[in-house]
């Protein structure tokens, strides 16, 4: 088996489990028991914290640990917009956002929010001309991702950063940075993001985790009420086996930054794809180096992602989450991909436990597919 999803998730790693697995053990009580079990697993939880802030760029940050990457979007969105409400009514996103953010989005312009989607280039890139022509006083949260999950596509951050804070410096800047971390250096003040969402399992974590982490001092309305847990920013008993492992899967993420071979790989299957007249690779040079979308004329993407996996070679088409839905990408919309492109979409992601050697028989079954498609 040869796995090339990695966007939509990665295999947990041993040790992410292991640690999981020993906090689960020995560290079950409830983090808000006054007895000395309680306080116990509420230090483990402390660490995790800290650690998790720090790995995030926030060492003296806050972090809500959530139950992944959509909530912790969705508590940014509503926690941050209803938070600075009184300031103006103002919201900032990017056209090519997760739908984590942009139905958030939609659900706050039913509250009286004014949402503006800004616009990208031919190449999924945000269009700073356009996002400084929409920041102005009014303007109370802004919300751009790091890295694109469909293509890959680096977004300018910092450059958005200087811009928000010189035209809306009361707005707060938030990113997710999910498809980022780990992969690439997240932009940090004073260019960089206010808060930033995580999810574990796209770097070798556990599914049903995730954080928001917010800079010192960043105030935010709770998204979930009940018992008051993590300082009322949102109820519910933590899971504190979850908060280590999150923290663990962080670390080994941080530790193993550069040391994959990601835009070697990238490389190599972005001059292969050349070769045919009919393959386009979706995208342009600010992309991130561990996914690579490619575009296959006059097929459709399901078609190819069906052929390579009788191959046993996993990959998706641009998205997980709209794959089997059958939804068009929103995202190669607002691209404006041709149409003769645009449903022949496949999406090639790396992790660390990719190889050279899986690389080359890639390209050996894809090579077979395409001799295949210009028979027919």
């Amino acid at each position: 088996m040869i796995y090339f999803d990695n966007s939509a998730t990665t295999k947990p790693d041993p040790d992410v489990l292991r640690t999981f697995t020993v906090a689960a053990q020995n560290y079950f009580a409830n983090p808000s028991s006054l007895h000395g079990l309680g306080i116990e697993a509420d230090r483990l939880l402390d660490r995790s914290r800290r650690q998790v802030a720090e790995l995030a760029g926030f060492p003296d940050g806050t972090v809500i640990f959530t139950s992944g990457g959509t909530e912790a979007n969705n508590q940014a969105l509503f926690g941050f917009a209803r938070q600075n409400r009184s300031h103006g009514r103002r919201i900032l996103v990017s056209s090519i956002e997760h739908p984590s953010i942009l139905n958030a989005a939609a659900e706050l312009e039913t509250e009286g929010f004014e949402v503006i989607r800004i616009r990208t280039d031919e190449n999924g890139v945000l269009d700073l001309g356009d996002l400084e022509e929409h920041l102005n006083e009014e303007t109370v949260l802004v919300s751009l991702m790091f890295v694109n999950n469909e293509t890959g596509a680096i977004q300018p951050i910092e450059a958005a950063g200087r811009l928000i804070r010189r035209k809306a410096p009361r707005a707060v800047f938030h990113s997710d940075i999910i498809q980022g971390f780990g992969k690439l250096p997240v932009p940090l003040p004073p260019g960089g993001p206010d808060a930033v969402s995580v999810s574990a399992h796209k770097f070798h974590g556990l599914k049903g985790s995730g954080a928001l982490i917010m800079r010192k001092g960043t105030r935010i309305l709770p998204y979930l009420f009940g018992g008051g847990q993590q300082g009322g920013l949102r109820s519910g008993t933590v899971p504190v086996a979850h908060a280590a492992a999150l923290a663990k899967a962080m670390r080994l993420a941080t530790e193993s930054a550069g040391k994959v071979p990601y835009a070697k790989w990238r490389r190599e299957l972005t001059g292969f794809f050349g070769l045919y007249e009919r393959v386009r690779v979706i995208g342009g040079p600010e992309t991130a180096p561990h996914i690579l979308s490619a575009a296959i004329r006059g097929i459709k993407g399901e078609v190819a992602v069906n052929a390579l996996q009788e191959k046993g070679i996993y990959v998706s088409t641009s998205s997980a989450c709209s794959s089997r839905s059958r939804r068009e990408s929103h995202v190669l919309r607002a691209m404006q991909i041709d149409d003769d492109f645009r449903q022949g979409v496949i999406r090639i992601s790396f992790s660390r436990d990719n190889t050279d050697e899986e690389v080359e028989t890639f390209k050996e079954a894809f090579g077979e597919l395409m001799d295949t498609i210009e028979r027919v």
